[in-house]
Order: structure tokens, then sequence, then C-alpha cells
């Protein structure tokens, strides 16, 4: 049996859904791991009794003092929670997409099988 050319367009694009789904949900598993990654660092920023600390900047450690770490840390995961919110519509938006071209996708099919679609 030949898939009709309607149906191979549908599942092409069924597929391309499924793989811009799983970029979301990479991005958003590495955001969560940074959320928690700046969630720990301000857990220990609030630990030490020094003014003075130091932070990394790529391969040099800088010195730096608490109170603008703590301020940089804050922004940057309000930053981060940001970005999770957007990867979470963008991810709820697809999964619905999915859905829907995969009802679609199974009724076409129900039609193939019982010669409704490409048949004649």
């Amino acid at each position: 049996m030949e898939i009709p050319k309607q149906v191979q367009d549908k599942l092409v694009q069924f597929q391309g859904l499924q793989n811009q789904m799983q970029m979301v949900l990479m991005q958003k598993h590495q955001l969560n791991v940074r959320q928690k990654e700046i969630e720990l660092a301000l857990e220990e920023l609030g630990k030490v009794k020094n003014e003075k600390i130091y932070r990394i900047a790529g391969s040099l450690l800088i010195e730096t003092n608490k109170k603008d770490s703590k301020k940089s840390l804050g922004d940057d995961k309000e930053i981060t929670e940001t970005q999770i919110k957007v990867m979470e519509k963008q991810e709820n938006k697809l999964r619905s997409k999915i859905e829907g071209l995969n009802a679609e996708l199974q009724n076409m099919l129900r039609g193939v099988e019982t010669g409704g679609i490409g048949a004649g």
C-alpha cells in the first residue's frame, strides 16, 4: 500500500514538531540545571562570613564582594526563571500541535486503510 502525498507531508510535519519539542525540552532541562546551580550558589553565599569573595570568570578567579555577587546571582536567577517560563509555554504549544496533528494523522491513516484517501 502506497502512502498518499498529503499523509507523507503530515508525517514530515509531525516529525519536525517532535524535533522542536526535543530541543525545547533539552533547553528547559539546561535552564533548570542552571537555576539549581544559582540557588545553590546563593545558599552558599549566605553562609560566607567574609565580605571579599572570588568568582570564576572563564579561567580566572576575580575578586568581588558578597553584595555584588548576591545581586548578580539574583538577577541571573530571575532571568533564568523567565526563560524557563518561556520554554514551558513553547512546550505546551508544541504539545498541543503534536496532539492535534497526531489525531489528524490517525484519521488520515484510517481513511487510507478503508480506501478513502489516495484511493482510485
